[in-house]
């Protein structure tokens, strides 16, 4: 039997017998598809089970109510022509399914993440990566009760949260993360100007427990005080897996980093952790820029541009834009591929813009990188931008 139809038979009897939890879709056939992710749960709908299929689309969500046994064939389908990659969650066993082109299909079986199947409920609960296993660091941290209820002046940071680990793995993913460790070497993150260390936490809940790889996780933070409780909860749960010190982004020694992460670094320290995230050879930089401050008085008023710019608010706007796409082209420059993300709905926070760039394996030609240069110095010229936090890059870069 092939990985592809075994796959299919366990996602079907896990519907059967009422184990499963959860479905994903992902790592898409086209880098630009419309949709880069499907999740699924199962539901009860007019006295039938259906999965219920959620298309994550880069502004929107898309979902559609399929019958059992027509959503096992709508699964097949999207594995023999548009993703390459599925995980079935279920109360016995986690299977995930690799398909690469020009290899064989695999396979693998992990260990139960939940025991519990979630509710059947047409309105149940939106699917999660965070379950029981993530509960100790919540509680710890203060973000849920006793009971796993988000504190109430806490919603939208469990939101944040949710969608972090999300997107983390789905990055992972993308760095190949996902496909079964081949050694012992743990994979090293290193989160800087991580302040109370909530999404520090996430993202070694996303290694250890979505991955299931070993991983070793550095929060890095100037406040003495955050690092001392942060570390107070992470010694207690976890030990040397995860550890926080005190430091600046600018300089603060870094191990070998496998993912450098700066999520709401203020200003310049997103250049920063951006510059030190190139330099260590990082394969995944994430940042989530917070105010842009550097750019904005030098910003000029080119036309025809001028007759809008003349407004503070729209040149603020435009300074967050300008900075924020010319960090995308300096990370090209360096050899990443970059995707702006949104971070969460921006009925949560305003500061929802997400950077993600993964190192490409091939390194680019002479050509690629002046190509990439000659776009950073016309968008900088045209702008007016003399000077930015990430010039020691395109020095380092020039030939």
């Amino acid at each position: 039997m092939s990985a592809l139809a075994s796959f299919l038979r366990h996602l079907t009897a896990s519907c059967a017998d009422d184990s499963f939890v959860r479905l994903s879709l992902s790592s898409p056939v086209r880098h630009d598809a419309a949709v880069q992710r499907i999740q699924a749960r199962l539901i009860e709908l007019h006295d039938q089970r259906h999965l219920s299929f959620t298309m994550k689309e880069e502004r929107r969500d898309v979902t559609q109510n399929v019958p059992l046994p027509d959503a096992v064939a709508w699964v097949e389908r999207k594995l023999t022509g548009e993703f390459r990659g599925a995980m079935l969650a279920t109360t016995s066993g986690d299977w995930q399914l690799q398909l690469q082109e020009g290899k064989e299909a695999r396979l693998i079986r992990h260990k139960a993440s939940t025991a519990t199947p979630p509710p059947r409920s047409h309105d149940g609960q939106k699917p999660t990566f965070l379950g029981a296993s993530a509960l100790p660091w919540l509680r710890g941290l203060g973000i849920v009760d006793q009971d796993g209820r988000p504190r109430k002046h806490l919603a939208d940071k469990r939101v944040q949260i949710d969608r972090y680990v999300e997107i983390f793995a789905h990055l992972a993913r993308d760095c190949g993360w996902d496909a079964p460790a081949t050694d012992a070497k743990p994979l090293r993150f290193v989160d800087v100007g991580c302040g109370k260390g909530h999404l520090t936490f996430a993202a070694w809940h996303c290694g250890k427990h979505v991955l299931r790889r070993p991983v070793h996780v550095v929060g890095v933070e100037m406040r003495q005080d955050l690092v001392t409780n942060a570390s107070e909860v992470a010694n207690e749960l976890y030990g040397g897996e995860l550890q926080f010190v005190r430091g600046d982004i600018g300089d603060v020694p870094l191990p070998e980093v496998d993912a450098l992460i700066a999520l709401h670094a203020c200003n310049t320290a997103t250049d920063h952790a951006i510059r030190r995230g190139v330099q260590s050879g990082a394969r995944l930089i994430v940042v989530a820029p917070c105010c842009h401050q550097e750019v904005r008085p030098q910003l000029g008023q080119p036309a025809p541009l001028d007759a809008v710019l003349r407004h503070g608010l729209f040149a603020e706007r435009m300074a967050e834009w300008a900075t924020d796409g010319l960090r995308t082209l300096v990370l090209e420059h360096c050899g990443y591929r970059t995707k702006v993300i949104e971070f969460v709905g921006s009925e949560h926070t305003a500061k929802n813009v997400m950077l993600a760039a993964v190192r490409s394996p091939t390194p680019s030609t002479p050509e690629q990188r002046a190509a990439s240069r000659a776009a950073i110095d016309a968008f900088r010229a045209f702008l007016g931008i003399e000077h930015q936090a990430l010039d020691p890059l395109l020095a380092a870069s020039a030939p």
